[in-house]
């Protein structure tokens, strides 16, 4: 099966037939039917332990991309070494070419520089490092955790799509945030460390914020100013 050459019509046809599938069976639907190497992308966010656990059960070798900006919180790094202890994980660090002391000596802070300036930090340290990351591992089907409730920028995510000629693949797509708990409840997965902290979403330390009443979700990330990162949405 070939992203580049898939017809419209078919791949409709194909995300019909999986959304009648559980996330396990989605899975092993793809490593079956999907071309190349897979691989999954994780923030260790405050829902990544879900994906995570998911293909830790049923594809356990399965590199698992970490972008790390060098400006995470130190609970997200420890939050990480935990799950990769713990599901057994077959990490994959790739970091941006240029280290965050020297790109404040050359452009300062690019996050302080309004819309364009995040726009910026986020290609520099997330977008180019992922991109990276996915040419040197020769994926040709991009797992990820994305899910339609999470954000309306998310709210017409497919179960299965093309980017940039590979195949991007949402297991968890139309999943809620109850299906989210029950899950972590079910296999006692440990919650990231900022959770009872107020916070719903977990980036960077200068630009994530807890949620605070008369808060929208969205404005917790950015300050309010971006609702992506550039890794799956340029928006």
């Amino acid at each position: 099966m070939n992203p580049a050459t898939l017809p419209a019509n078919a791949l409709a046809e194909l995300n019909q037939l999986l959304s009648g599938l559980n996330a396990q069976q989605r899975i092993a639907w793809a490593l079956e039917h999907l071309p190349g190497t897979h691989a999954l992308s994780t923030s260790f966010g405050v829902q990544s332990a879900v994906s995570l656990h998911l293909f830790a059960t049923t594809a356990p070798n399965i590199p698992v991309i970490m972008v790390d900006t060098g400006y995470l919180f130190p609970e997200t790094y420890r939050y990480a070494d935990q799950l990769t202890d713990l599901l057994g994980l077959n990490l994959q660090v790739y970091q941006a070419q240029l280290s965050s002391t020297w790109m404040e000596a050359r452009l300062g802070k690019l996050w302080d520089a309004g819309s364009d300036g995040i726009a910026r930090y986020n290609q520099l340290r997330k977008v180019e490092p992922m991109q990276r990351a996915l040419q040197d591992l020769h994926v040709r089907c991009w797992h990820a955790g994305l899910r339609r409730e999470q954000s309306s920028t998310r709210k017409g995510i497919a179960i299965l799509d093309i980017k940039d000629s590979r195949f991007k693949f949402h297991p968890i797509a139309d999943w809620s945030d109850i299906d989210i708990g029950a899950y972590f409840l079910m296999h006692d997965l440990p919650e990231h460390p900022l959770l009872q902290q107020g916070y719903v979403s977990v980036g960077d330390v200068h630009t994530t914020r807890p949620l605070q009443p008369g808060m929208d979700a969205s404005s917790t990330r950015f300050f309010g100013l971006r609702r992506e990162c550039g890794l799956h949405f340029d928006l």
